[in-house]
């Protein structure tokens, strides 16, 4: 049985724009996203020298919210669960089907594993360029986001900047969890070493 909607809802945030900025700062793998008033609601960081990559991240205020954790060790390709912080619940699971053609991102349900929307890159010249081209890391990130029925739900544009820049915009979300699609940002751009 499937989850309804409002229940991959997170303790500690509740985003509810249709727009937000991920922005990468210097220092790699540490991010925050805005929402549009250029608020950070949420800052996210790799967790250095584990076994097992990780990613805590924080509201505004500092106080832990979710967390990102790969299902295994050096997980390139695998399965990421993001769980509530306070509650502990295990919420999503950002699966990652790597391709050199093609990057897709699924989100799932936790305890189902019933697929609740797919993140994929747009365009397979640009990804193959980004994977093979030297500097190819410099070309933009652009994915296009669809609920389990193939319906478009939204957008990660990249921007070409010094550190990484990605606007996301949520056309109609449904019962796509918004936390999980802005993490997602964050996890990709830092998985895929960008």
């Amino acid at each position: 049985m499937s989850q309804q909607q409002g229940s991959y809802d997170i303790s500690g945030i509740e985003l509810t724009d249709d727009r937000y900025v991920v922005e990468q700062s210097l220092i790699r793998n540490k991010y925050k996203a805005m929402d549009a008033a250029d608020d950070v609601v949420i800052r996210g960081k790799q967790k250095l020298f584990k076994l097992k990559e990780e990613f805590p991240f924080v509201d505004a205020q500092g106080e832990e919210v979710f967390t990102v954790e790969a299902g295994g060790i050096v997980d390139i390709a695998g399965n990421y669960v993001l769980t509530d912080a306070q509650t502990g619940e295990e919420l999503v699971i950002l699966d990652n089907d790597y391709s050199i053609f093609q990057d897709t991102w699924k989100i799932r349900d936790a305890r189902t594993e019933a697929k609740l929307a797919e993140i994929n890159s747009q365009g397979a010249a640009v990804t193959v360029a980004r994977n093979v081209v030297p500097f190819g890391g410099w070309i933009p990130h652009k994915y296009e986001i669809t609920d389990a029925d193939g319906r478009h739900v939204g957008r990660i544009d990249g921007q070409f900047s010094l550190k990484d820049r990605y606007e996301i915009t949520i056309d109609d979300a449904g019962n796509v969890p918004k936390e999980a699609i802005v993490a997602a940002a964050m996890v990709i751009d830092a998985i895929q070493g960008n």
